[in-house]
């Protein structure tokens, strides 16, 4: 059966919203309980590629922000400027939360990824995470973060991956359609709701076709990280 919130044509981006509206309020819990925590240092290390040797008066943009994860660690890692955008209120809402709570100074806006609300060259670095999966246009995606980048700049992808060794492959895909549903179940009375992630996937270039869209766009120093085996993928590129 369809999964209920993907599809391919002009509503992907009317479902994906009205999913992660759904999954907002134990979104952070799920993330956690999902990968065991590993999420947390993924992002780490995403941010880390994006900010390493850069100057105290970085500005950085987050991209599919959802709850602000990543814009947060941007700031901790000492960017100067660290600005969340995501296109799904509910998400922005907790991020706005959590920032209000801990005193963390993130900004958050709301704009779809497929047209940035941001002028040229605005950012000296571009994360996403765990968004470019679920984008209508991918290289439309990458378009518009290479042209709010500033030349230089660094832009650095994390998501679900596509592991090279098969054996590993079967065994990450038997986990994910083993616990999603479940988690789908416990969390919204609905598995499809995590089921999308896998559904998602079928499609996704994953690392690989990443790497070759950030090359045939004309990035410079593309490079490919494969934490663990290759079941997560982080894309880095400059803007040449």
């Amino acid at each position: 059966m369809p999964n209920k919130f993907l599809s391919n044509d002009n509503q992907r981006g009317p479902k994906v919203e009205r999913l992660f509206t759904q999954l907002a309020p134990r979104y952070d819990l799920a993330n956690d309980l999902q990968s065991f925590g590993l999420h947390r240092l993924w992002k780490r290390r995403a941010v880390r590629l994006a900010l390493r040797g850069a100057p105290a008066n970085t500005r950085v943009l987050d991209l599919c922000c959802g709850t602000g994860d990543m814009t947060f660690e941007a700031r901790r890692q000492g960017a100067a400027l660290a600005v969340g955008a995501d296109f799904a209120q509910a998400m922005l809402d907790v991020a706005q939360q959590r920032r209000n709570t801990a005193g963390a100074e993130a900004f958050f806006a709301r704009g779809d990824a497929l047209r940035l609300p941001f002028a040229d060259a605005s950012f000296d670095a571009v994360t996403i995470g765990y968004g470019l999966r679920n984008v209508a246009d991918i290289e439309q995606c990458l378009r518009e973060m290479l042209r709010v980048l500033r030349p230089g700049g660094r832009l650095v992808i994390l998501d679900f991956g596509k592991p090279a060794n098969q054996l590993v492959r079967a065994l990450y895909a038997g986990y994910l359609r083993a616990v999603l549903p479940v988690m789908g179940w416990l969390f919204h009375r609905e598995p499809q709701t995590y089921l999308y992630i896998i559904e998602s996937l079928r499609t996704f270039p994953a690392q690989r076709g990443i790497e070759a869209m950030m090359h045939r766009l004309g990035m410079a120093n593309v490079r490919v990280f494969n934490p663990l085996l290759g079941t997560m993928g982080i894309n880095y590129g400059e803007r040449a």
